[in-house]
């Protein structure tokens, strides 16, 4: 791997858009908050019987996953814990949101993805930055899917943006002008 100059590194860290992965962890949060264990515990149709507990902790499991990543040199998502209390205690998901957002905002370093395809352990280079992106990205799809829910409970204040790529975000600004 090429090193980076700490000019050029400190231009990857402004683009990272820490702040950006922040917010969508904490309008995750925002809306959570809003919900009784109930809610959050309940299966839903709309989430073929899944529920928004369950998509809160796959959110937050491929979070942990990295972090846990970033300090072994290993990512494996697919060995991530599937903790239960995650999806069936809304204070404990709050908690560990609120840790997360705060814990994101490390410098780049290679890293090792681990995945297991066709029953095989495949391992590739990669880098924090980027697997933090894959990250965003997943957890922006996951709430998209708990916005379905949310919709479901009547919960009518969800606002349009949630679950929304950046990037459809533009494009619908684009189609607009």
């Amino acid at each position: 791997m090429i090193p980076i100059g700490k000019g050029i590194a400190a231009q990857i860290r402004r683009l990272m858009k820490f702040d950006s992965i922040q917010k969508t962890l904490s309008d995750l949060a925002f809306y959570l908050r809003d919900l009784s264990d109930q809610e959050f515990t309940k299966p839903m149709n709309s989430l073929s019987g899944s529920s928004i507990g369950e998509h809160t902790r796959h959110i937050i499991e491929f979070f942990q996953e990295l972090l846990t990543g970033y300090s072994s040199g290993l990512v494996h998502y697919d060995g991530r814990q599937r903790n239960a209390v995650i999806q069936t205690n809304l204070h404990v998901a709050l908690q560990i949101i609120q840790q997360l957002a705060s814990q994101i905002e490390l410098s780049n370093k290679p890293l090792l993805l681990k995945s297991n395809i066709c029953d095989q352990d495949q391992c590739i280079e990669t880098n924090y930055h980027r697997e933090l992106m894959y990250a965003w990205e997943h957890c922006i799809h996951h709430q998209a899917l708990i916005k379905v829910g949310l919709i479901e409970l009547n919960k009518t204040s969800v606002d349009e943006r949630f679950g929304v790529a950046e990037s459809t975000l533009s494009y619908r600004k684009q189609c607009v002008q």
